[in-house]
């Protein structure tokens, strides 16, 4: 049984972390942090979390914590894994993994040089909707992939998180926060890695110095046009849409966990197919996997590297907004990651 410290511990941690948890068969969390002592404890006492810190250097060298999960805001990312990485624990760390490609390759990098197993937690590659789609678009169901679309939206004035409209902790609006998702999303199911990006982006007086809502045009190497759509001003919504020369794959939740997920697969403008799945225990698949690889019984699927390609394409859609042209994005060598 892999105990977990968690770093951070807030909405994310109390709305998903702790119900994967519950559902987990091979980790407990046994530690959590907040800046604040008295809230870190109070929030301990109401998950029946042994340990509660009001620092995340003493959780990482706690006896009792086995592998640390990092939920602090963005900024703080790079500082947090590196001092899990500095204490020989094993991170597993939220998306996106930093700010900037430059702070992921140092966590990386560091990761290396110790042999401590990093991850990011793109949960979404734990979901049996998107496995779903990467089998099927793998088979050639629908042939060649033409087209690729994932949009993410949600409602962002007044959120619990209220962090997330500062550039300095957040490191940008909705592309950085959701649109990590997207593109991760769009990789796994395709199996391919994109290239380059162009970005277009809106902001309004609620969403400060970041964007509100955006578009990103995305190309992959095998020659796939990929769309993202973002938003903090829209209901919920994670349609994901991969349209080949011989049929369509559709899901008008395909990222969420909330609820069970209809696939469908279309030809000729008609549905032929449907399929009925749940993401439910996506959450739970991440941190049992993650157990798995620190008792060297598999390979964390999304290592540290995973992270670091993410931000690649983050950077130059941002870059993209800025300059008002399309970006390349630089593919990053890759390695074996340690699974024990």
């Amino acid at each position: 049984m892999i105990r977990f410290g968690i770093v951070g511990f807030g909405l994310h941690a109390v709305r998903r972390l702790m119900p994967g948890f519950s559902l987990a068969k091979n980790c407990r969390v046994t530690a959590l942090s907040r800046r604040d002592l008295h809230k870190a404890q109070e929030s301990a006492r109401q998950y029946s979390i042994p340990l509660a810190f009001d620092s995340a250097e003493d959780l990482c060298r706690s006896a009792e914590v086995d592998a640390v999960l990092v939920t602090t805001p963005n900024s703080l990312h790079l500082r947090d894994v590196l001092l899990a990485i500095q204490c020989g624990k094993p991170v597993l760390c939220e998306k996106p993994m930093g700010t900037s490609a430059h702070e992921c390759r140092q966590m990386v990098e560091a990761a290396r040089r110790t042999d401590v197993l990093l991850g990011v937690a793109q949960v979404f590659r734990f979901e049996d909707s998107t496995a779903r789609l990467r089998e099927r678009i793998a088979s050639g169901q629908i042939g060649k992939a033409i087209f690729a679309r994932s949009e993410f939206s949600y409602p962002g004035r007044n959120h619990a998180r209220t962090w997330i409209t500062h550039p300095a902790l957040a490191g940008g609006g909705p592309i950085a926060d959701v649109g990590v998702h997207c593109i991760d999303a769009l990789r796994f199911i395709l199996q391919d890695e994109v290239t380059g990006v162009g970005a277009r982006g809106m902001s309004d007086e609620d969403s400060g110095q970041v964007e509100a809502a955006a578009v990103l045009a995305l190309q992959f190497s095998r020659g796939t046009l990929g769309a993202v759509l973002v938003s903090t001003r829209a209901e919920y919504r994670t349609p994901i849409e991969i349209v080949g020369e011989e049929g369509v794959l559709s899901a008008d939740d395909g990222l969420t966990v909330g609820h069970p997920i209809n696939l469908q697969l279309k030809r000729g403008g008609s549905v032929v197919e449907t399929e009925m799945i749940s993401n439910q225990n996506a959450y739970a698949r991440q941190v049992d996997m993650f157990a798995a690889a620190i008792e060297g019984k598999s390979q964390f699927p999304v290592p540290g590297e995973e992270g670091w390609q993410n931000q690649e394409i983050l950077d130059a859609a941002y870059r993209s907004m800025k300059r008002g042209m399309a970006e390349d994005v630089p593919i990053i060598q890759k390695q074996i990651s340690r699974s024990a």
